[in-house]
């Protein structure tokens, strides 16, 4: 699951043990989240009102990740929680963005 992210395709790089992650906010990505977590405009707004749920974070990263390579879900869940809000909020922020935006 390494690779540069590619800034043009929107993608953003998700840093889990000291692994770089890179999630690609692609339209069917985006259409499988909001499948799971309902649309994504209220998400958006939980996030700016500080509503946003560990599980719907650890989801959104969950379908934009690029490359999954054998990683499970929980697996993966457990590991951002280990990593913390802090250090997922530049991939939250720019996943944001590209909501808003449009895919990429």
């Amino acid at each position: 699951m390494t690779g540069a992210a590619n800034p043009h395709r929107g993608e953003a790089v998700l840093m889990i043990g000291g692994q770089p992650l890179v999630l690609r906010p692609t339209f069917a990505a985006l259409v499988a989240a909001e499948e799971e977590l309902g649309p994504l405009f209220a998400l958006v707004e939980r996030a700016s009102a500080g509503q946003l749920r560990l599980s719907e974070m650890v989801a959104l990263f969950w379908y934009a990740l690029r490359e999954r390579n054998g990683l499970e879900r929980d697996d993966f869940a457990e590991a951002v929680a280990r990593e913390g809000l802090a250090a997922c909020t530049p991939a939250l922020r720019s996943l944001i963005v590209q909501i808003l935006k449009g895919a990429g």
